[in-house]
């Protein structure tokens, strides 16, 4: 006799499981899918091939058969000098792209001797104030034929013309040059922090990047819109589409407003999202996040060009999913979520160390780290074919239900006026902040297992696993090279009997920032004045002012 199948509802549900089943209430699935749920699903409106509109399939006709995603390990930690040893490492064991962390006083315009920067120089990144700190994390590394990640939001204009000059210097011209600067400040504003300046020269700093970028680097990607900080901050898959999404379209329009051509400048602009443990969620949340951007740069940027109808995206693992409990599960976690990233598409991925929960990753807690994707890559199969979740009843149902619900997300957003409007009126901040407790409390209450935390837990879970410490001596000695003046020293002996050539170039900054013009040039220039990083950033400051958070 042939076994009952399970229902969707009635006296069956009693004896199943409790939930939760999915990071949002909406997208809680049912027992099973079938025909019925996927009959609004057009094959030729709403999937396609991949390499065409709307691109739910994937970006290119070939995919992975063509070539592999680009494994890009982030990296950065100390001095400039450390952090070059790690890039090497990563080079030599099969990385084959450039993904740079920086420290927090960095990301806040603060060279490492500011009092400000004490106890965080190199701590979750690497230390970069001045030139000569960029000449030595990049030496040695081929500028045109490495693709270079730099996550950088409030200072990234700064850290750009920093890559250029260094370039420049060993005769390595713009055009050469491909990478990607972060620049996406909006998500600062609503879900990290790092941010310095106001939204509205925020906003114009961005579109600076943009017009630089078109005009010098043509294989520059000008910004990643990030929805994974979104998404580490408590956000649901939902919420990360949809926030991430609707800051896009803040920045084309902001692109627009200062006349530029969003058909030209969409294929440079480039996403980032977060790839959490519930495997197929997050595949649908890959699926419906391309399918939307292709149709919303459509609908309301009558853009033509598929080229720029292609959203482009890099990801990396859940940093939020790591337990330091019982770390080596990590291991785990950090392949399903790879996979993932792997069957929705992604163009190139960062897997986590088992150990970032507890430090910055130890060289072969990275390079197991890294051997995860080339396993994945290499062994799995899932590269073997594209898109080969598609047709799935609960997965394109999942993919619908996630553009469904992301859609009126944004739409409640134009409604308060755009992404700039609702970060302000911190609209955006209590929805994560909402489902970030949401998730805590059903962890607390033990309905959403964390194996090794609320179960399965042992004792001496953190025991054995090797640490890597920043050694405090980074620190001073950075801390000691720029106190001391050395740089500066030179720079100005070098400009006596005269006025210094970087304080000119700083003093020709401060006017432009009070003006209209692109201030990439003027930064630039003050970079090569051998400016540091706190002190062009004091000149903008003067200008702009800083952001106090009101919401």
């Amino acid at each position: 006799m042939a076994e009952k199948k399970p229902e969707n509802g009635g006296p069956a549900a009693a004896r199943l499981r409790p939930g939760p089943f999915s990071t949002d209430p909406d997208l809680e699935p049912k027992i099973f899918y079938g025909p019925e749920d996927t009959f609004d699903v057009s094959c030729e409106k709403d999937l396609g091939e991949p390499g065409l509109y709307p691109f739910t399939r994937g970006i290119h006709p070939t995919m992975y058969r063509g070539r592999f995603w680009t494994m890009r390990q982030y990296a950065g930690f100390g001095t400039a000098a450390e952090t070059n040893h790690r890039f090497h490492y990563l080079l030599q064991h099969g990385q084959t792209g450039l993904s740079t962390a920086f420290d927090l006083p960095t990301q806040m315009g603060y060279d490492s001797d500011h009092p400000l920067a004490e106890g965080e120089v190199g701590r979750s990144g690497v230390a970069i104030a001045s030139i000569e700190d960029m000449e030595t994390l990049l030496e040695g590394l081929p500028l045109d034929r490495v693709s270079t990640s730099m996550t950088i939001n409030s200072t990234a204009a700064i850290l750009l013309c920093m890559y250029v000059a260094v370039a420049r210097k060993r005769g390595v011209p713009d055009a050469a040059l491909s990478g990607t600067v972060q620049n996406d400040i909006l998500k600062e504003y609503a879900a990290r922090g790092t941010y310095i300046y106001p939204p509205a020269p925020s906003m114009r700093l961005v579109t600076d990047i943009f017009s630089f970028c078109s005009e010098r680097l043509p294989r520059w990607n000008a910004i990643s819109v990030s929805g994974y900080h979104i998404r580490e901050a408590g956000a649901t898959a939902v919420q990360e589409v949809a926030f991430t999404l609707a800051n896009g379209i803040a920045y084309m329009q902001a692109a627009r407003s200062a006349g530029l051509d969003v058909d030209r400048l969409a294929p440079r602009v480039s996403f980032f999202f977060n790839a959490h443990n519930n495997l197929l969620e997050e595949v649908a949340k890959f699926r419906a996040a391309r399918r939307m951007w292709a149709r919303i740069l459509r609908e309301r940027f009558d853009c033509r060009d598929d080229r720029a109808l292609m959203l482009r995206f890099h990801t990396q693992t859940a940093g939020s999913t790591l337990t330091a409990q019982q770390a080596e599960n990590n291991v785990v976690r950090v392949a399903i979520q790879a996979l993932a990233a792997v069957l929705g598409g992604t163009q190139s991925l960062h897997t986590n160390s088992m150990d970032e929960a507890l430090a910055l990753p130890t060289e072969r807690a990275a390079k197991v780290a890294l051997r995860t994707q080339q396993i994945i890559a290499h062994e799995s199969g899932t590269a073997d074919v594209i898109d080969p979740l598609a047709g799935s009843y609960y997965v394109e149902w999942l993919t619908s239900r996630i553009e469904e619900q992301a859609r009126a997300l944004i739409e409640g957003i134009d409604g308060m006026g755009g992404a700039v409007a609702a970060v302000e009126q911190g609209f955006i901040q209590r929805e994560i902040q909402e489902s970030a407790y949401r998730y805590q409390r059903q962890i607390e209450k033990g309905s959403r297992v964390i194996v090794g935390v609320n179960l399965y837990r042992e004792e001496d879970e953190k025991a054995g696993l090797p640490i890597h410490r920043v050694d405090p001596a980074l620190e001073r000695s950075q801390i000691e090279r720029l106190s001391a003046h050395r740089m500066r020293r030179e720079r100005d002996a070098a400009a006596a009997g005269g006025p210094a050539p970087h304080g000119a170039a700083l003093a020709r900054l401060e006017r432009a920032a009070a003006g209209k013009e692109n201030l990439l040039p003027f930064i630039l220039d003050s970079v090569e004045s051998r400016a540091t990083l706190g002190e062009i950033s004091d000149a903008l400051r003067r200008a702009f002012g800083i952001h106090r958070e009101s919401a």
